[in-house]
């Protein structure tokens, strides 16, 4: 398959389609988000890898934590899934790498999404992750957040049953 130039687009249009289209399947968090706190580093080398360049719509974060999933995530559904499904096609990562990395061991992955009255926030949750070079799994829970401010014009987004 050949990608066109502009096909990056469509890809950073994904948070967009999959805030309009599945907001209403997942169950609204009533503000379980993960704590923000000790452990939590931020790395742009992460968010270049697993999120679009320039997304339309909102911005990008991705952090790591070092305590496990479940101490993050302890109200959301938790999944094992292969690297594919976890990451996604989004980001600017090596899938290949990303598979032999994970040499068919699934990772965790939580996802959930909370609304407020100044921003729409969805949250992926993944471990074990790997490091920034593609060499190692690392212990602890990757985040990888997606925040959409309601003062911005195009984030006036209505989701059912929000309030």
């Amino acid at each position: 398959m050949i990608l066109k130039k502009g096909a990056g687009v469509f890809f950073a249009a994904i948070p967009a389609f999959w805030l309009q289209a599945s907001a209403a399947a997942l169950p609204a968090q009533k503000d379980s988000r993960p704590p923000i706190g000790i452990g939590r580093i931020c790395d742009p080398a992460l968010t270049t890898l697993f999120t679009p360049q320039k997304p339309l719509l909102g911005r990008y974060e991705v952090c790591t934590d070092s305590r496990p999933l479940p101490g993050l995530a302890s109200d959301w559904k938790v999944e094992s899934l292969e690297s594919g499904d976890a990451f996604g096609m989004a980001g600017s990562v090596d899938r290949a790498a990303l598979a032999r990395l994970y040499r068919g061991t699934r990772a965790q992955v939580a996802r959930g999404w909370t609304l407020t009255a100044d921003r729409f926030e969805t949250m992926t949750l993944v471990s074990p992750y790997p490091n920034a070079r593609l060499t190692q799994l690392e212990v602890g829970t990757l985040m990888i957040r997606w925040v959409c401010d309601r003062g911005q014009a195009d984030c006036k987004i209505k989701i059912p049953d929000a309030r």
